[in-house]
């Protein structure tokens, strides 16, 4: 009976524990222009709660990002690329984080 009982919570810790590790990933659509925003996306998100990893294309303007979903969600993510003056899917870049961008940065008229 203690046998069983040790297996069934050694099964239960397992589960678990792969459930904590559960990722996720997601792929935004951006305006970056250069290598610049690039690094930049990618620095404000590497800070971001949740975000495991960030990987970036430039030639098609998106950012693609595995996180935990217990820990943040999609349009957290998304916000945090606005705030840093960027679109974000269909969330706007913050007015104000966009104007402070190098000119190299911003979209092209």
């Amino acid at each position: 009976m203690k046998k069983v009982i040790f297996i069934m919570s050694l099964l239960v810790a397992t589960l678990v524990t792969a459930q904590n590790k559960k990722e996720e990933t997601i792929t935004i659509k951006t305006d970056m222009q250069c290598s610049m925003c690039e690094n930049l996306i990618k620095e404000a998100l590497i800070y971001t709660k949740g975000v495991k990893q960030v990987e970036t294309n430039l030639e098609k303007d998106l950012v693609i990002v595995v996180y935990k979903p217990q820990k943040t969600n999609p349009d957290a993510i998304r916000h945090a690329i606005a705030k840093v003056g960027y679109d974000a899917d269909s969330i706007p870049a913050v007015k104000s984080e966009y104007e402070k961008l190098p000119a190299c940065c911003k979209k092209p008229e």
